[in-house]
């Protein structure tokens, strides 16, 4: 640990696996709703991101987005699977970062199952456009930054721990393993 963390008097690390894993990633993401969705990962270039709005996810770690057959971020997938899905729920905490593989698909049954009227904004077409295709990405790991008591009693303990000279947060950090 750096030395701020070791500064720190109370607990302020907890890696989590699988099913309590998969629960912190579907809690922090759903406080956001949407992300920055990277890709070119691997290219030895800079990352590529845009904003994406989650349409599902579930406790395995799984998200779900709608896309277009003929956008970039379907064209980079195509070349790389390999994602970085970067949240941030508040000002001050529900900060997570996945990475993951993800797979394009053109299931109708799913497609349905995700509209949402707005979307139309985007598919003209409605439901049945033929552009949409649904993004799963599959998160192999992550690491979230939150509080644990919410921002009230964050924000004090910052500040009693300002005015006594002493690391005092309220702050909860640590690896996903799904």
């Amino acid at each position: 640990m750096d030395s701020i963390n070791r500064e720190q008097e109370e607990k302020n690390h907890q890696d989590l696996q699988n099913t309590e894993a998969g629960k912190k990633i579907r809690e922090l993401a759903d406080k956001a709703s949407t992300c920055f969705f990277g890709t070119g990962i691997k290219t030895g270039k800079p990352l590529t991101v845009r904003p994406m709005a989650v349409q599902k996810m579930d406790d395995a770690g799984n998200l779900w987005f709608l896309s277009a057959n003929d956008s970039h971020k379907n064209k980079d997938i195509a070349e790389d699977n390999h994602v970085q899905l970067l949240f941030q729920g508040s000002t001050h905490s529900d900060f997570l970062s996945l990475y993951g593989r993800a797979t394009i698909s053109t299931d109708k049954a799913l497609i349905k199952e995700l509209w949402e009227p707005i979307l139309k904004t985007w598919f003209t077409g409605g439901e049945d456009d033929p552009r949409i295709t649904v993004i799963k990405v599959e998160t192999i790991e992550g690491y979230y930054w939150d509080n644990k008591h919410g921002d009230a009693v964050a924000f004090l303990k910052m500040a009693a721990g300002a005015v006594m000279g002493k690391t005092m947060d309220d702050s909860i950090e640590g690896k996903l393993t799904v």
